[in-house]
């Protein structure tokens, strides 16, 4: 684990960011409609965007969740398919990799 300390520190603050930005998507999707129709038609529409990203966000937020599980089971850095290490150059660009690069593609 402490071989990706620094992986998780920032995987860490990625799942906090993105916490944060749900919760703010989720307090503005609770706010009431306006009274007059054509301003809750732009605000549904606005909303049906809202609710698009934050499925993006929670997805995202899944992946990062199970990253930092893999790194404290000891399994982060092993990919799921073949069982081979994944490079460190690849874990630091994409820190949510399951697979090597060679069975991603």
């Amino acid at each position: 684990m402490a071989e990706y300390a620094d992986i998780a520190a920032r995987l860490q603050a990625r799942l906090a960011e993105l916490t944060a930005r749900a919760e703010g998507i989720e307090d503005d999707l609770r706010q009431p409609l306006d009274a007059d129709f054509a301003e809750q038609a732009i605000d549904l529409a606005d909303d049906e965007a809202l609710e698009g990203v934050d499925e993006i966000l929670k997805a995202e937020a899944v992946q990062v969740r199970a990253a930092l599980g893999r790194i404290a089971q000891g399994t982060y850095g092993t990919c799921a398919n073949c069982g081979a290490d994944i490079p460190r150059e690849r874990l630091e660009a994409q820190p949510v990799a399951t697979r090597c690069i060679r069975c991603a593609a």
